[in-house]
């Protein structure tokens, strides 16, 4: 041990005596005789820390083309006593040299920028999963998840539009008590960060034995996250096993599909395909829509819009068309029967339509949400009437629709003709009922029952309507379109961070109820009357809002969510 400076052994003396000084004053005697309570010590505030990423070996990467060089740096060695014959033939050599290496240059170049164009030709899951350099044991597990899928059909569950309705409340409020207490025990049993960048979107497989989980992530990338599967077991450089708690859950691999991977290609939305589950449809601020499917592993184009943002879509029960709401106010149908040549678009509000839903037990009913503060109802049956056939058989006076620059383009009725539409006799009923906020309206959403509507709006607020399914088809307005609850909820969420949309749970055989982020880091659940069922939280393993959320189409007790940074959470009761 060393020996202390003269300067430390003073220190350790002044210190001692100062000590022994104080205790001789008793001022802790003091303070409590005089009734000072003594400052107790902050808890400790949790530290998270984040899940880390499985490390997978990488290949080797390939070598880069040769770039262009001087001599110098070449360090040519150049004899200065070559004949006249040598230094031709050195610089013929040299020429020959520099010209394959501009070729070879301008190859790479030009790959280069294709490989940042949109890809429209369908992909393989191959080409997909190129950028995740996955071995063969890796494509083997992400071929197995999704073909554990497809052994058997499950179709999209639609509820009675007269189910859950109860003449006495207090039947509401052991439905609601029911639900606080099985959702009540939900806890983080996974987490692991399934897309590199921010999640956008969410959807939730319907398999009851599976916990397989889509994501949509900024830059294009398709998330899948088995969050159930057994989890390898992998050292890091040292030879040490992360902890359990530390480390992520399930298995999960990411599929670039949407290209190229920046954010002009942010997955907006992901929808199941209603009919079977066995595609998925995603679509992106690239102006395309692709379905995947889990048995081909194929990733085809569906539809593209020449210069619009696409910000949602949702289909029909019978899986055969599809609206598709978009950044300059419009409204696509597309019938998949048809393909997109016989696309319409109705330009259904003047600014950006950020969510579109299709009542599921009236699929002629859909709601649009809108950057114009308002929620609206349309009735497509008479957008029937503006098709360009009946218009000219019928002679009518209104201006005629706008014709297509190209073949493949929709047929497009701009904001002033559907306006004029309206406000016609023919329009009656076209525009069923709607609603102002004081804010954008970031989403609007049916029930599974297609009787209650749920709002998000910039507004701060989440409103909630009950309709009478009575009233569908016997008047053109609803007679009333008033919000019977009003929910104070931040949805400030800035820049950063994806914007709150609250969801319903698309299970019909539960009581209705729905999720939604919090920026308190807690997910959130309400019922369709407006009560809080549940708060989840986990100060100790969450520390960002969640986002984007989405719950299992079969199971009630399972929630999932995806935050700013790529990293996605699994609720469901920890006796999983």
């Amino acid at each position: 041990m060393t020996e202390m400076s003269a300067y430390e052994q003073e220190r350790e003396a002044n210190i001692s005596r100062n000590r022994a000084l104080l205790e001789q004053l008793d001022l802790k005697d003091v303070r409590s005789s005089l009734g000072v309570q003594a400052k107790p010590r902050p808890a400790p505030k949790p530290k998270a820390k984040p899940i880390q990423p499985t490390k997978r070996v990488k290949r080797e990467a390939s070598a880069e083309p040769p770039r262009r060089q001087s001599a110098r740096l070449r360090k040519e060695v150049v004899d200065p006593n070559e004949s006249p014959l040598q230094k031709r033939k050195r610089e013929t050599e040299a020429e020959v040299h520099r010209k394959k290496e501009e070729e070879e240059r301008l190859q790479a170049k030009e790959l280069a920028r294709l490989a940042k164009r949109p890809r429209t030709q369908d992909l393989d899951i191959v080409v997909l999963t190129v950028a995740e350099e996955l071995d063969d044991r890796e494509m083997g597990a992400l071929r197995g998840s999704l073909q554990a899928v497809t052994n058997a059909s499950i179709p999209k569950r639609i509820g009675d539009v007269s189910a859950w309705v109860f003449d006495d409340d207090k039947k509401d409020e052991k439905e609601v008590q029911a639900l606080r207490k099985r959702l009540g025990k939900m806890k983080v049993v996974a987490r692991a960060k399934v897309t590199q960048d921010r999640v956008y979107s969410a959807a939730y497989h319907p398999e009851p034995t599976k916990d397989l989980i889509f994501f949509g992530d900024k830059h294009g990338q398709l998330g899948i996250w088995d969050a159930r599967a057994p989890v390898d077991e992998v050292a890091d450089d040292d030879g040490d096993v992360t902890p359990t708690d530390d480390k992520e859950g399930g298995k999960y691999w990411r599929l670039q599909q949407h290209w190229p991977a920046t954010s002009k290609s942010s997955i907006s939305s992901v929808r199941i395909d209603p009919i079977d589950s066995h595609s998925l449809y995603t679509t992106s601020y690239d102006c395309t829509i692709r379905q995947f499917s889990f048995v081909s592993g194929i990733s085809q184009q569906i539809f593209s819009s020449p210069d619009v943002l696409i910000t949602s879509l949702d289909l029909n029960p019978s899986g055969h068309e599809m609206w598709i709401s978009d950044a300059s106010g419009g409204l696509t149908h597309l019938d998949l029967r048809e393909g997109a040549r016989q696309a319409r678009w109705y330009g259904l509000s003047d600014q950006k339509i950020g969510s579109v839903s299709i009542n599921p037990t009236s699929p002629h009913l859909i709601l649009t949400a809108s950057n114009n503060r308002l929620l609206k109802i349309w009735d497509t049956r008479k957008l029937e009437v503006l098709t360009l056939k009946k218009h000219r058989n019928k002679a009518s006076p209104l201006t005629p629709p706008v014709k297509p620059p190209s073949s493949s383009s929709p047929l497009e009725y701009n904001f002033d003709r559907v306006q004029e539409f309206v406000e016609s006799k023919q329009g009656s009923g076209l525009l069923r009922g709607e609603c102002a906020h004081g804010r954008s309206v970031s989403s609007a959403y049916w029930d599974p029952r297609g009787r209650s509507i749920v709002s998000t709006s910039y507004d701060d607020a989440l409103r909630l309507w009950e309709l009478d399914a009575g009233k569908y088809d016997s008047s053109p307005l609803f007679p009333s379109f008033t919000p019977f609850s009003r929910i104070k909820h931040n949805c400030q969420t800035g820049k950063w961070l994806t914007i709150l949309r609250a969801v319903w749970n698309p299970n019909p055989d539960v009581y209705p109820h729905f999720t939604v982020g919090n920026l308190e880091h807690s997910l959130d659940i309400f019922s369709c009357k407006g009560d809080l069922i549940a708060r989840l939280s986990d100060r100790q393993r969450i520390t960002a809002t969640q986002a984007v959320t989405c719950s299992h189409p079969s199971i009630v007790e399972r929630c999932a969510t995806g935050n700013g940074s790529g990293r996605c959470v699994l609720w469901a009761p920890s006796d999983l």
